[in-house]
C-alpha cells in the first residue's frame, strides 16, 4: 500500500473545489480509504471503497467509524478492481468521480505500459461506469508513461515529485 500523498490529494481536492459536492464517488485501489472519505467531508453524497486487501478494508471502516460520517454514505467492498468494474457496469452504476492510485508501475520507455494504470485506461468497462460528464482521476508513477485510448481525454495534469495525477474526461 502507497497511499497518496498529502500534498497530492490537497491538489486534487483544490482542483475539484465544489466538483465534489453531491457527488457519487468510486475509488479503486482503496488502500487508506483517503480520497474516499476525503471526498465525503467535502460533501459528496456517496462513495464506493474498492480495496482488494480484507485487512486494509477493515482498516478503511475503521477510519470511517472515526470519521462520524452518515453510515449510509460509504460502502468497501472487497475484491480486486478488474472484477468489481465490470459488475458495477453490468449493474448499470454510474460514478461522478471516480478516483484511482494505483501501485506504482515499472518504468517502460520503449514499450506500452503494463502498469495497473494502464490497465485501468484499458478497461472498456471504466468508461460505463463514470457519468457523462464525470471525472477520472488517475495518479501514476512519473516513470509511467501511458497511452490514453479512446474514449479518455485529458483535461488536466498535476506533477509532484515521482506522482503524476490525471484528471480525464470521456467522449
Amino acid at each position: 500500500m502507497r497511499p497518496t500523498p498529502d500534498l497530492v490529494r490537497q491538489a486534487i481536492f483544490n482542483s475539484l473545489g465544489e466538483r465534489v459536492v453531491g457527488a457519487r464517488v468510486l475509488e479503486l485501489f482503496g488502500g487508506t480509504g483517503a480520497l474516499s472519505l476525503e471526498c465525503l467531508s467535502r460533501g459528496a453524497a456517496h462513495a464506493l471503497c474498492i480495496e482488494k486487501s480484507a485487512k486494509h478494508a477493515r482498516y478503511i471502516e475503521q477510519n470511517f467509524v472515526e470519521s462520524a460520517l452518515p453510515a449510509e454514505s460509504f460502502h468497501v467492498r472487497v475484491q480486486d478492481v478488474f472484477t468489481a468494474v465490470p459488475q458495477l457496469a453490468a449493474a448499470h452504476q454510474q460514478f461522478d468521480l471516480i478516483l484511482a492510485d494505483p501501485p506504482f508501475g515499472e518504468k517502460n520507455a520503449g514499450h506500452r505500459s503494463t502498469s495497473l494504470s494502464q490497465a485501468l485506461l484499458d478497461d472498456a468497462n471504466l468508461p460505463l461506469v463514470l457519468t457523462a460528464g464525470g471525472l477520472f482521476i488517475l495518479g501514476h508513477a512519473k516513470r509511467d508513461a501511458l497511452t490514453l485510448p479512446p474514449p479518455w481525454h485529458e483535461r488536466k495534469v498535476l506533477r509532484h515529485g515521482d506522482s503524476v495525477v490525471r484528471f480525464l474526461t470521456k467522449d
